[in-house]
């Protein structure tokens, strides 16, 4: 073969696959209507309401909640003391903060767990605690709200607590669903969400993966409630 032949039939070949490659993508452009774009994700009004974190890293950071009000997003989960001459009595617990309840925060302390009392967080050296009031109710109370032990620190106050009304928050939520909500009673046609915050966080499913199309227990405080959901609404409820 002579030398421009090697040279111009491998070009010619480059040549032909890439315009090839070229009319082909000039087809896709003329019909885009035939490019998969996937399935466009639908956001609901709960998906993009504003629940604000505060990330608190250091027992300085709680401080900032002093002489505000929080409300509990994990109902039935966390226990509270009576809190008197600045000590916690935890050999009287008082319960279980029930989901949604409004909380006074008067100031954040440390201090010394017993070791035979299980609040739901680890002990280590010290805890942190919120020292609040309930309304209509001047007794103060503390809950726990983190561990220091040593150098290290762990808060879970943005797991725990909404720092904002959450009647302002899913202000889209219809009257009868609020209503039922703050009596803490699930009802058919409440999505999970709802459910949780009205019959707390402390559950035992079928199925942890698949929420909306799944069958929950909620133990309220020692109340039990089963709700069966489909496409995230409540079609079966017992219990209460």
């Amino acid at each position: 073969m002579k030398p421009w032949k090697i040279v111009v039939i491998p070009t010619l070949i480059m040549v032909v696959i890439a315009g090839i490659y070229l009319f082909s993508i000039w087809k896709k452009r003329q019909n885009p209507g035939v490019v998969n774009q996937g399935q466009e994700q639908k956001l609901s009004a709960d998906d993009v309401a504003v629940v604000r974190m505060q990330f608190p890293a250091h027992f300085d950071d709680l401080k900032d909640e002093e002489g505000k009000s929080i409300w509990m997003k994990n109902g039935y989960t966390m226990p509270y003391f009576p809190y008197s001459a600045g000590k916690v009595d935890f050999k009287k617990r008082v319960g279980v903060i029930p989901p949604l309840q409004k909380l006074d925060i008067r100031k954040a302390i440390k201090a010394s767990v017993p070791a035979d009392v299980d609040d739901g967080i680890s002990h280590g050296s010290k805890q942190a605690l919120y020292v609040f009031t309930l309304p209509n109710d001047k007794q103060e109370y503390a809950t726990p709200v983190g561990v220091i032990d040593g150098s290290e620190e762990e808060y879970f106050s943005d797991l725990l607590y909404f720092y904002d009304d959450p009647h302002t928050i899913y202000a889209n939520w219809p009257k009868d669903v609020w209503t039922a909500v703050d009596a803490h009673q699930a009802k058919p046609g409440m999505n999970e969400l709802q459910t949780r915050l009205a019959v707390g966080q402390k559950i035992q499913t079928d199925d942890p993966k698949t929420e909306g199309n799944r069958t929950v227990t909620y133990d309220a405080d020692g109340k039990k409630w089963t709700v069966t959901f489909a496409n995230d609404r409540a079609t079966k409820v017992a219990g209460g």
